[in-house]
């Protein structure tokens, strides 16, 4: 039989505000957990892992040995979904644990995370644990050297944790031991800051004591940044002084405040365990930390908590944005004015319609303001196509000049359609082409003379005045409207009878 020298060390660190991590060692027992979990409490995690290891605390053998550590971890799990349902700002804690169960020639090894075992004999350093972390797998794949997993971005993403969750069954082992084996158990406070070939080289060539800081210096000298928590044993020849020492107990389970929680299967850090049944084990109070100053989120893929949260705030923000663009698009539609064409009983007629001539979904950007007294089909030919394809105003006043402007174009081919019904002179039997363009030339002007036809535009035409009245004599003239803005000129055609008349057809 054999027995273990045991020294333990946990500290912050350089850079962290507290110790997240925990740890246990005793003659029967050695174990590191490394919590996290930014707003919720890593350290608590921690300590409730170390909380029920202690509980398992006896000396046994082989496969009992395994049986009583993993069940220890699934009751520590269980403990943390208790824990995170009564409080849900907890949710996100979680923690590795690393250790081994000691028979005397034996350890029961357990693992999950990426704190890590090892084991120095004959001057070779050799892994205990595999590391549950996705650089891990990536090197597994052979994606990845090993020698840069420690600044892999994603170092610390973890595959597997406790917290609360089911989890897969842990690693576990069956590992003999010899005399003169040395026993070292890490967070990656030191193992992610140093190599092991650095490891194997302090435990080459220094006693138990000289190897404690000289391993802190190791992690020290690598930056610091995460808590520091190991634990280092000798296998040495049976010693019942060794074997009768009193636990070690680290770092954030006795650091942080610590209030009783009622859970299953567990006592306080410490206290002696006991062979009774599960039941008796029900009125035992656990003894684990309250919630003290917390680092940020650690990124683990165990659990992604309120995975909606940024949904739910890219969504909102989207939706404010189309909020605030739809309202500015109706004002701005709101301001705009056209004229355009729309349906009544008697044919097409000219409206001024308020928005933009277009549609979104097939809804309408627009809706009529103003229906004028204005057939489309009474327009010259370019001006009904003008006015079936839009014409923008920059104003309702604008909107109104352009149709006060086509009403007198309106009125102008009323005119001339009239007079083209009215019976002309007889041509002379020997024209000359002088006297063709002649009378070709007064026929128009003596039909804007006629009466009849002018009474018959005052009822179609929406009286505009004296102005309205002068201007269809100038047209009637000229065969142009004045300029107006927004109302465009229609092209002279060689095929007019007057300079500038206007298609009335």
């Amino acid at each position: 039989m054999l027995s273990l020298d045991i020294r333990a060390h946990s500290e912050i660190g350089l850079v962290r505000k507290n110790n997240q991590d925990s740890a246990y060692a005793s003659p029967n027992l050695l174990a590191v957990a490394d919590g996290m979990g930014g707003a919720a409490a890593g350290d608590l995690a921690s300590a409730v892992a170390i909380t029920a290891i202690a509980r398992a605390d006896r000396r046994l053998d082989g496969e009992d040995m395994l049986s009583a550590f993993a069940g220890a971890l699934d009751r520590a799990n269980s403990n943390l979904a208790r824990l995170i349902h009564e409080d849900s700002s907890l949710e996100g804690m979680g923690t590795t644990v690393s250790g081994a169960m000691f028979s005397g020639t034996q350890l029961g090894l357990v693992h999950i995370g990426d704190s890590r075992g090892y084991l120095f004999r004959d001057g070779r350093l050799t892994r205990l644990t595999h590391d549950h972390s996705w650089v891990q797998s990536l090197v597994d794949e052979g994606r990845l050297n090993e020698a840069d997993m420690a600044t892999h971005p994603h170092r610390s993403l973890l595959l597997r944790v406790l917290n609360g969750q089911p989890i897969g069954n842990p690693d576990t082992a069956l590992v003999d031991v010899v005399e003169g084996d040395r026993l070292l158990f890490c967070s990656d406070g030191l193992s992610g800051f140093t190599s092991d070939e650095k490891i194997a080289s302090v435990l080459r060539d220094s006693s138990l004591d000289d190897a404690v800081p000289k391993l802190i210096q190791l992690a020290h000298a690598g930056g610091g940044a995460d808590n520091i928590t190991f634990v280092l044993a000798d296998v040495v020849s049976q010693s019942p002084i060794l074997d009768a020492a009193e636990p070690l107990v680290l770092g954030a389970v006795t650091d942080a405040e610590v209030a009783p929680v009622r859970t299953l299967g567990a006592t306080p850090v410490g206290s002696p365990a006991t062979d009774g049944d599960e039941a008796d084990d029900e009125d035992e109070p656990d003894r684990v930390m309250a919630p003290v100053d917390h680092e940020r989120l650690r990124y683990q893929p165990g659990r992604q908590h309120h995975r909606w949260l940024p949904t739910i705030v890219l969504l909102a923000s989207v939706l404010l944005v189309l909020t605030a663009a739809g309202a500015v698009g109706v004002m701005y539609a709101r301001s705009q004015f056209y004229v355009g064409a729309t349906a009544s009983p008697a044919g097409e007629r000219v409206a001024i319609f308020r928005g933009l001539p277009d549609t979104v979904a097939g809804v309408p950007l627009s809706r009529v303001e103003v229906v004028e007294d204005i057939l489309v089909s009474d327009l010259p030919r370019y001006y009904r196509d003008q006015v079936h394809n839009t014409i923008s105003a920059d104003s309702l006043d604008s909107a109104r000049a352009t149709t006060h402007q086509l009403a007198v174009l309106a009125q102008t081919c009323i005119a001339q359609r009239a007079a083209q019904q009215q019976p002309g002179p007889v041509p002379s039997p020997s024209p000359s082409p002088s006297g063709s363009a002649s009378a070709s030339a007064s026929r128009p002007a003596s039909g804007a003379a006629t009466g009849s036809p002018t009474a018959d535009v005052s009822d179609r035409v929406p009286s505009p005045g004296a102005t309205g009245s002068a201007s269809a004599s100038a047209v009637a003239t000229t065969g142009r409207a004045s300029a107006t803005p927004g109302l465009p000129s229609a092209p002279t055609t060689a095929s007019t009878s007057v300079p500038g008349q206007e298609d009335c057809s």
